[in-house]
C-alpha cells in the first residue's frame, strides 16, 4: 500500500515527530510499502502539497499514519482533516485526540469512569493566581500547559517565586495551565493497542528520571535517563496498571495506538493516572515500542497492525449513514 507518513508540524515537539517518522517509515517500508512523506514546516506549510479534505481527492493514497506529536497533529485538528478526506488514518479519531491532549478534560472524563486522577486546579492565561493555588496545595507543584506533550512548558515549583515563574512559562504554550499536587514515588507507562473491541495492555515499564522529574531534557537531550522493562512489579499491581490503562483508554474512545502513563505514590501505593498520548514516540528511545517489543510484538509487526487497525475502522465507518 501506499501509506502517507504525516511528520514534522507546528508544535514544540516537531523535532522529536520527525524522528519518530523516521522509525515509522523505515518499518513500513520493511514491510513492503511504499512511504508517500509529507513533512508540515514550523510554519505550517506541508511539503508536497497538503492532503485535501474532500473525499476522493487524494488518489493512490491508501492510508495515513499521522506522526505529529502536540498542537496542530495529536489533538484533533489533523484528524478532522482526514475525516473530511475520507482517508483511513492509523490512531484515535477526532474526538479522543481532542480529549487526550486537553489534561483538564481527560482527568474530568476519567475521573467520571471512577479512574483515578491527581488532585488539580486550572487557571488561565490573563488571570493567573499563585496566591490561590497556595490556598489548595502545599509546595512542590507541578505546572502544566493543559495541551502539550512531551514535557514541554512543564516545571516544577517549590516556592512562590518559583510559582509565578511556573505560571508564566506555562503560559507561552496555552492559555489553560494545570496545576498538580505532586505525587511523590514512581513514574510508570503502559502502552495501549487495538481498536475499541480489541484493546489490550502492554508490560509495563518504569521510567527512572536523572533529573528531579522527567523534563523535555532528560527525555530527548541529556541520555542519562533510565527504563526499567519490565517494572519491577507484582503481578497484581502489574494486572491493575493494564487494567487502568484500557479502561482509559476505551474512556476516552481510543482507538488504534495511545500510551497510558501512571504516577504510584510511595506512601500510599496509590496508582493515579497521569496523562494519555494519543500518538506516543517512535525514536530509538520512545518506550510504546518497546513496550511491544517486549510483550511480543515487534516493531514491523507493531507498524501493520496500526494500519490494519486503521483499515479496519475506515471499513466499520462506512456502515454508518450520514444523510438521510
Amino acid at each position: 500500500m501506499r501509506v502517507a507518513v504525516l511528520q514534522g508540524g507546528r508544535s514544540g515537539e516537531h523535532e522529536i515527530s520527525l524522528r519518530s517518522a523516521k522509525s515509522v517509515s523505515a518499518a513500513l517500508a520493511a514491510n513492503g510499502h511504499e512511504v508517500v512523506p509529507y513533512v508540515i514546516s514550523l510554519e505550517g506549510r506541508w511539503s508536497p502539497a497538503p492532503l485535501l479534505p474532500e473525499p476522493g481527492a487524494n488518489p493512490g493514497i491508501d492510508v495515513v499514519f499521522p506522526v505529529l506529536h502536540g498542537t496542530f497533529g495529536e489533538d484533533g485538528t489533523v484528524q478532522g482533516l482526514l475525516e473530511l478526506a475520507d482517508l483511513p488514518y492509523v490512531g484515535p479519531g477526532v474526538m479522543a485526540s481532542a480529549l487526550a491532549m486537553d489534561k483538564e478534560l481527560l482527568k474530568r472524563v476519567c475521573a467520571e469512569r471512577g479512574l483515578p486522577v491527581t488532585e488539580y486546579v486550572t487557571q488561565y492565561r490573563g488571570a493567573l493566581d499563585p496566591y490561590a493555588i497556595e490556598a489548595v496545595f502545599a509546595y512542590p507543584v507541578f505546572v502544566k500547559p493543559a495541551n502539550l506533550g512531551s514535557s514541554v512548558g512543564i516545571s516544577k515549583a517549590h516556592d512562590h517565586a518559583e510559582l509565578v515563574a511556573a505560571l508564566e512559562f506555562a503560559a507561552r504554550y496555552d492559555w489553560k495551565i494545570l496545576i498538580e499536587r505532586t505525587i511523590v514515588g514512581r513514574e510508570l507507562e503502559c502502552a495501549v493497542l487495538g481498536n475499541y473491541e480489541s484493546a489490550r495492555a502492554s508490560t509495563p515499564c518504569e521510567i527512572l528520571p536523572s533529573r528531579e522529574f522527567y523534563d523535555y531534557e532528560d527525555k530527548y537531550l541529556l541520555d542519562a535517563a533510565k527504563t526499567e522493562l519490565p517494572a519491577n512489579l507484582d503481578p497484581l499491581t502489574t494486572a491493575e496498571i493494564q487494567r487502568l490503562a484500557v479502561e482509559a483508554y476505551l474512556a476516552c474512545n481510543c482507538e488504534g495506538m495511545s500510551r497510558v502513563d501512571f504516577l504510584m505514590e510511595a506512601s500510599t501505593g496509590r496508582l493515579y493516572l497521569n496523562e494519555i498520548n494519543t500518538i506516543p514516540g517512535f525514536t530509538s528511545i520512545s518506550m510504546y515500542p518497546k513496550m511491544w517489543e517486549y510483550s511480543g510484538v515487534p516493531l514491523n509487526a507493531l507498524v501493520e497492525e496500526l494500519i490494519q487497525l486503521a483499515l479496519a475502522r475506515h471499513e466499520r465507518k462506512k456502515a454508518t449513514q450520514f444523510t438521510r
